[in-house]
């Protein structure tokens, strides 16, 4: 408790009487500019101030006091000589949750204290329970968000084998997409939606046949019509789902392989009406898959390859995401292996 009255008699029977209740746990103060001082080292459970001070009077000390964030709910009593209606309406008004009134009664005072830190210890105990179950929830969203993670990363890994690979090009996509995302100056919530997001772009090659996932040579247009299913496919297996994660990869499966000047597929989408989730994946799949060998071609240098991404700015990719693509080329090249920081600004 804090008690501020800056008549020496008054605080001395105030104290003399509340310690028979607190015990030792009770600070005096004449000077209402250093009892908020004193509450800015200590939390008080509770607090008598008095009305009329010298340098500040006790409203102006409770407005003050009640602009804190940890004095809000603090029980604050009001000494006061002046039984006027209108000042304790003006005290309510500030923050005073109660009012004792000059000479005071040692019982009704004792009273009034006591049943005002009962009311502290329920708002403790209250905001203790609201903070455990806080922390329960916390860990619960915890455990499912890394629930959800493992079953992107497995379902992604076997996309992955279905296509011949060993699940690094998903993983190496989705770091990609994420560090782009952050030099497009997007949030960490978002940034790890597209992360888990990203994985899942191929999902519709699981309906691909074999023969045209695995075929060495080029694609014929019959087969290259099929293998272009896969983004409608994927589509299909992620429409209509509840969850933002799944709803995400569904835009990035469907758009992925849009380009900037309307010339992708499957819908011909040019610009921002291609959403920006699968204009990121677009730049770091294409480019992840020309650093990558395939069965009908081989592994492009990381400088043919960031090239290749710079030269088609405007074109295949959003500008915006190449020159936060190429800002972020140090991690990029770290990513991929390779130390070469000046690699994009050379391009």
């Amino acid at each position: 408790m804090l008690i501020v009255d800056d008549s020496r008699s008054s605080l001395a029977l105030l104290g003399s009487i509340i310690r028979e209740i607190v015990g030792d746990g009770i600070d005096l103060c004449l000077n209402p500019i250093e009892a908020l001082k004193l509450c800015e080292e200590r939390q008080y459970d509770l607090l008598l101030v008095d009305h009329i001070m010298p340098e500040m009077d006790g409203m102006a000390f409770i407005e003050a006091l009640r602009a804190r964030e940890n004095y809000r709910t603090v029980p604050i009593v009001m000494v006061t000589s002046d039984v006027d209606k209108a000042i304790r309406i003006e005290a309510i008004g500030v923050g005073a949750n109660d009012f004792l009134t000059k000479p005071f009664d040692p019982v009704e005072l004792k009273a009034r204290v006591t049943n005002l830190l009962a009311l502290r210890n329920a708002q403790l105990e209250l905001a203790d329970h609201a903070n455990r179950l806080a922390r329960e929830v916390e860990k619960a969203t915890m455990h499912l968000l890394a629930r959800e993670e493992e079953i992107i990363w497995r379902l992604a890994r076997a996309i992955e084998y279905r296509d011949g690979d060993t699940g690094e090009h998903v993983s190496r996509v989705a770091q990609i997409s994420q560090i782009i995302g952050q030099g497009l100056g997007f949030s960490p919530e978002r940034c790890r939606m597209i992360y888990l997001a990203a994985p899942l772009h191929d999902i519709g090659k699981i309906a691909i046949a074999d023969a045209i996932l695995s075929k060495p040579g080029k694609l014929t247009p019959e087969e290259m019509a099929i293998m272009r299913e896969h983004v409608t496919i994927g589509a299909r297996i992620l429409a209509e789902a509840d969850s933002d994660l799944i709803r995400t990869a569904e835009l990035i499966a469907q758009s992925h392989h849009e380009k900037w000047d309307g010339t992708g597929y499957p819908d011909r989408l040019s610009g921002k009406d291609i959403p920006i989730e699968a204009r990121i994946v677009a730049l770091a799949d294409v480019f992840d898959a020309l650093c990558s060998e395939r069965p009908y071609k081989r592994a492009w240098s990381l400088e043919e390859a960031c090239a290749e991404i710079v030269r088609c700015s405007g074109t295949h990719f959003d500008p915006a995401c190449v020159a936060a693509f190429q800002e972020r080329w140090y991690e990029i090249s770290a990513l991929m292996g390779c130390d070469a920081p000046q690699l994009a600004a050379s391009a």
